[in-house]
């Protein structure tokens, strides 16, 4: 939908496809400790030097953790992470910057002079401005979360990071964090609970308790690949792939107690953890260099030392297992030194083929496509190496739908195991096992059934969510909202235009709904929506479209501000009414008044009388229209389950004034003047002349006719104001056979009711519903006698 906003040049731009949008955005307030003291005591160009190098190093650490600068404030800095794209771990890269832009400063330390930072981290929606998403583009963002953010930096000691509530929620198990209590914020009603960072944490495997539920099949197929590789001695690779949340943890974790044994002997796993942006290409690796030998992270690098010669004792002959042993603690203390790094991928890439040759080894990496290449690389080589040399090896990997592979496995030995939504039925057992061990009814189960579209986490997220307000209100919780939000900003700019759109339909959509909410050219949206669909953002539903899944309409919609929300709904509202979606609306605001049949023709069917015709469709195959007009495009759009009949527009007809004899199939009736003592307009529309027969069941004969007339007297009588209905009625009423001006043996006038017709537009002239149907002939007018 194209919307102008006014520059500064008070030009108009348009920006598409919205120019602002509402988004969970953490935003990072950095300031230095004792400026104003630093400042008196150095020279003005001193001072313009320190600046210039102090924000230089924080805009340079910012960019590399994909922040955007919005605004500098004296020695402030403010960052915007998650105002242009989102990938779900916005708020943890906003503590990685805030961490590591002090350790940048104190190696810079311009002109000997070290600065102490203080940083504030708070985590809220704000409206953003698209278009100024970018460094330097002031007032891109407008919420209460920014002045959070530079409350929050006055609590952090020099050199440390606090964050807000929401920041911690949303960084869960990713950091280590340390209570500061409740803080008192100036123009806050409430005190707000702030937490000091104190280091990152540690990647582990997630806890898993309850029962699997479902995913029987993916399990058995994964684990018949992996013992037929150990088994056959030709190394494979296994890959479980399937969204965030899908429980790709889960089933690496219940492989791990399934393939135990292969033919009697012990089945060795070798299991990595890839957290999100991790400290160093290969710091998985030595993660798992630190498991192997029992080894905790407070150990220092003697005792992983000491530990790594007792595991490799038997493994490796006793000349190269001193070295060794050194390489790989010091690769587990320091991942981060290159050189150190190489030396140690290959060290355990010689330890791990040596203890495949002793026995079964599988080697698993979770969440591989947040690995760096060197990763994917250390893994090609190890398979290729084991094949080589026929060893019973296997490597098991998780990761996305949408990731391609950087380097192919050797000799193609490759088998993805995809991980679809649950079904109803597992979903339904899942929630209700959560929903016991939460102490909650489980009659919820079918309120959620819907929410959670056969997501695990989602389900999980839900459930710990259920404090909230209850009934369709239920707001999104915040897991649920950034794997959505990170899903969303996948998409290119017309495929989310798109699904904004779809999302404001009440109901199933099409191509021409979309393009004509957005404002877009007929023939623009039908391949985004292909896109959607493939990716699964969107179902089919018999002919049209629906957005697949619940969360993700409610989670669009609310992207939209409140006055583009409103437009579009009202384009959707004057859509379902037949109403063209750039139509005006009334001015009182109320919606055009449906006419029933033989109505006025200041409304047609709901169809408000200011909607203008469609100039940029062509005109339907077989129906001609009149020179020099613009066909209309016409009728409701159609919803789901209801049958919706084609609107004509209407053509006043008077009885006074004398038109072209009728043709067959298409022209009018030829009215004449009513006889003396009968008022102008009181004709009926004739029906079928006599000479077609009866048709369904009516006489073709004029006393046929009268005495059908008579037997129907109270029949409802239809027709359009004018047509002598008051007339009819009467007679047929009173049994005295037709009324003067209607003819007997008609199929309209006669006391029945009128038929809709078929056909889209009637000819120029014609009265609505007066045109034959091409296959039944149903409607045609006779000439009326005077």
């Amino acid at each position: 939908m194209p919307v102008s906003r006014t520059t500064r040049s008070r030009e108009p731009v348009t920006c598409w496809p919205v120019p602002e949008e509402r988004r969970t955005v953490s935003v990072l307030f950095v300031d230095i400790v004792g400026s104003t003291g630093l400042v008196e005591r150095l020279d003005p160009e001193d001072v313009r030097a320190l600046q210039h190098g102090y924000f230089g190093t924080v805009a340079g650490v910012l960019r590399r953790w994909s922040g955007v600068v919005e605004k500098y404030i004296g020695d402030a800095v403010m960052a915007l992470f998650g105002a242009h794209g989102s990938d779900g771990f916005d708020a943890y890269r906003a503590v990685r910057a805030g961490l590591e832009i002090q350790d940048a400063l104190d190696r810079r330390a311009p002109d000997g002079t070290r600065l102490r930072i203080r940083v504030g981290i708070a985590t809220g929606e704000v409206v953003v401005d698209l278009a100024a998403a970018r460094d330097g583009g002031h007032g891109t963002a407008s919420g209460a979360v920014i002045t959070t953010a530079a409350r929050l930096q006055g609590y952090a000691p020099p050199g440390g990071v606090v964050v807000c509530a929401a920041t911690r929620r949303a960084t869960a198990g990713l950091l280590g964090l340390r209570p500061l209590g409740a803080v008192t914020v100036a123009g806050m009603a409430q005190p707000l609970d702030v937490w000091r960072v104190t280091g990152l944490g540690r990647p582990g495997g997630s806890r898993h308790h309850g029962p699997l539920i479902g995913r029987r099949r993916e399990l058995a197929s994964a684990a018949d690949e992996i013992i037929r590789a150990l088994r056959e001695r030709r190394p494979g690779r296994v890959s479980l792939v399937g969204p965030t949340g899908s429980g790709r943890s889960r089933l690496l974790h219940e492989l791990t107690r399934v393939v135990s044994t292969v033919d009697g002997a012990p089945v060795r796993w070798c299991v990595a953890h890839c957290p999100p942006y991790p400290r160093g290409d290969l710091a998985p690796l030595a993660d798992m260099v630190r498991a192997f030998a029992g080894a905790r992270d407070t150990h220092p690098p003697a005792a992983v030392r000491r530990r790594l010669v007792v595991a490799l004792d038997g493994v490796l002959p006793p000349v190269p297992l001193g070295a060794t042993a050194h390489d790989l603690a010091d690769f587990a203390a320091t991942p981060l030194d290159t050189a150190v790094a190489t030396l140690g991928a290959q060290r355990w890439r010689e330890t791990l083929l040596a203890l495949a040759a002793r026995g079964p080894l599988v080697v698993a990496v979770d969440d591989l496509d947040r690995a760096a290449p060197p990763l994917h690389r250390f893994l090609h080589r190890l398979l290729a190496t084991a094949s080589a040399r026929a060893l019973p090896l296997a490597v098991v990997v998780t990761h996305g739908p949408g990731r391609a592979e950087p380097v192919p496995d050797p000799a193609g030995r490759h088998r993805r195991v995809p991980l679809a939504p649950l079904r109803t039925v597992e979903t339904g057992r899942l929630l209700r096992h959560l929903l016991g061990r939460a102490a909650r009814p489980a009659a919820l189960a079918r309120e959620l059934l819907p929410l959670v579209a056969g997501n695990p986490a989602a389900a999980e997220a839900y459930v710990r969510a259920l404090d909230g307000p209850a009934g369709p209100g239920r707001p999104v919780p915040d897991a649920v909202r950034r794997m959505v939000d990170a899903r969303l900003d996948r998409l290119d700019g017309e495929q989310r235009a798109v699904l904004m759109a779809g999302a404001a339909c009440p109901a199933e959509f099409d191509a021409d709904v979309v393009e004509r909410l957005l404002g877009w050219p007929a023939g623009r949206a039908e391949p985004a929506l292909r896109a959607l669909l493939v990716c699964g953002v969107l179902r089919r539903a018999g002919r049209r479209y629906a957005v697949g899944e619940p969360t993700v309409a409610r989670v669009a919609r609310q992207r939209l501000p409140r006055t583009l929300r409103a437009e579009f709904t009202r384009r959707a509202r004057a859509e379902a009414e037949g109403c063209p979606a750039g139509a005006p609306a009334r001015p009182d605001g109320t919606p055009p008044r449906p006419v029933a049949d033989g109505g006025g023709a200041s409304t047609v069917a709901g169809r408000h009388p200011a909607c203008p015709p469609r100039a940029d469709r062509p005109p339907a195959a077989g129906v001609a229209h009149r020179p020099g007009t613009v066909p209309r495009r016409l009728g409701p759009v159609p919803t789901a389950g209801v049958a919706t009949r084609p609107v004509v527009a209407p053509a006043p007809l008077t009885a006074t004034a004398p038109q072209v004899a009728a043709t067959p199939l298409l022209a009018t009736a030829p009215l004449v003047a009513a006889p003396p003592g009968v008022r102008p307009g009181r004709a009926s529309v004739a029906a079928a002349p006599a000479a077609r027969g009866v048709h369904r069941g009516r006489p073709a004969t004029a006393a046929a006719a009268g005495r059908h007339a008579a037997d129907q007297h109270r029949s409802p009588v239809t027709g359009t104001a004018g047509q002598g209905r008051s007339a009819v009625a009467d007679a047929a009423g009173r049994g005295r056979g037709p009324a003067i001006g209607a003819v007997p043996g008609g199929s309209v006038g006669a006391g029945r009711r009128a038929q809709p017709t078929r056909s889209r537009i009637d000819p120029p002239g014609t009265a609505p519903g007066s045109r034959l149907d091409g296959a039944r002939g149903v409607g045609a007018p006779a000439p009326v006698a005077a």
